[in-house]
């Protein structure tokens, strides 16, 4: 499973073969199945994930109860509740698996030990996180200035399996809209 991950890495820094090996022995392989609460909402998020395989969603409860969706992530990509776990304090959101998934996670202390043992994986780290920040600022201006259709259409252009693997309650949520809303406009695309 960890070959995923150094491929990922080795992508953007070079790895020595310690650092390889630091790696496998930081990264903790697990296998969640579907609609799986890994983290859950009012606790400090205990690990950074690596998707190897299947497909995680964030969400919280709004005033009325209702579940939103706030991230869809799937393979290769990381996840957490980051702002909580950087700074391990408690999340108001729940990390739920959405399909059978396969794992690594990395405790907030094992993290903080391989950046200060390796450049590299500081600088990759570094690189994540910026990306997570970016991601987010584009998400919540996408949100403010994209009609609706031009999210979803957005959205299979970037992420065509998601329709085939994630309800699609759960990307009406993260696109901002309700179930009829988002059937509707599926409608008007296919037509």
């Amino acid at each position: 499973m960890h070959i995923q991950l150094i491929h990922l890495i080795t992508q953007r820094v070079n790895l020595s073969t310690q650092e390889r090996e630091w790696c496998a022995a930081s990264f903790e392989p697990v296998s969640i199945t579907k609609n799986t609460i890994i983290e859950k909402a009012g606790k400090v998020p205990e690990y950074l994930y690596f998707i190897v395989s299947g497909y995680l969603r964030i969400f919280h409860l709004n005033e009325k109860g209702e579940e939103i969706t706030t991230h869809i992530n799937c393979p290769p990509g990381f996840i957490t509740s980051y702002f909580n776990y950087i700074n391990q304090v408690p999340s108001d959101e729940n990390l739920e698996s959405i399909t059978d998934c396969q794992l690594l996670r990395i405790t907030k202390t094992n993290l903080e030990e391989l950046i200060d043992k390796s450049a590299a994986f500081k600088d990759f780290s570094i690189s994540v996180f910026q990306e997570s920040i970016s991601y987010n600022e584009n998400r919540s201006r996408e949100l403010a200035t994209l009609t609706a259709e031009q999210r979803y259409l957005k959205l299979i252009k970037e992420y065509p399996y998601i329709l085939q693997n994630v309800p699609l309650q759960y990307i009406a949520s993260f696109l901002g809209m309700n179930p009829k809303s988002l059937s509707r406009i599926r409608k008007q695309v296919i037509r």
